[in-house]
């Protein structure tokens, strides 16, 4: 009889490899954690831009109390210029109120325990030990991790539209704010000239 040849063994890496769900779970992981960082990234730029109104308001603050005994001393107690001032003042006061609150830091802490929020490692899960393994086990089981990154992506999603909804109305505001004060500059002008 003829010896009939038998395939190739296949390598001992191929018969030993581990079942992965998902044959894309780096790329998941890396999308993300991309995800996460954009939105902080946007939460930094809200808060950026909450910085920079207020830049503008102490060099506006400076320059109107700078001036502000000459404009009394010149107008005798004209009530639709005091108005106009309280407008602007209003405006200001609102506008800056709204971007001091795009600094206070913003917890959402309503939701299941996670291992990715800071003040859940400290407070939920025991021990140092303890955390250690529970992140582990949490990162080598795909559908939890996906699932406390989501869950991650969602809250911070919260905490960026709050910042920016906050901004928006500083923003709206300030142009209020110096629509009112050109109006009163103009009126002041007129009351000076007449």
């Amino acid at each position: 009889m003829e010896e009939q040849e038998l395939p190739p063994e296949s390598p001992p890496e191929a018969t030993h490899r581990p079942y992965v769900k998902n044959a894309h779970t780096e790329e998941l992981v890396d999308h993300y954690w991309g995800s996460i960082n954009y939105i902080a990234s946007l939460i930094k730029a809200s808060e950026l831009k909450a910085g920079l109104i207020l830049s503008f308001y102490g060099i506006l603050l400076n320059f109107i109390f700078q001036s502000i005994g000459t404009v009394f001393d010149a107008t005798s107690n004209d009530l639709i210029l005091y108005i106009l001032i309280g407008a602007w003042f209003f405006c200001t006061a609102a506008s800056i109120f709204y971007c001091v609150r795009c600094f206070i830091p913003k917890i959402e802490g309503n939701y299941d325990k996670n291992i990715f929020f800071f003040g859940d490692v400290t407070s939920k899960f025991g021990s140092i030990k303890e955390f250690a393994q529970t992140f582990y086990k949490v990162s080598v089981d795909e559908e939890q991790l996906f699932g406390q990154l989501g869950e991650q992506i969602f809250i911070i999603s919260k905490i960026a539209a709050w910042k920016f909804r906050n901004v928006k109305r500083a923003i709206r505001l300030l142009a209020l704010g110096l629509a009112v004060l050109f109006i009163t500059a103009a009126y002041y002008t007129i009351l000076i000239v007449f």
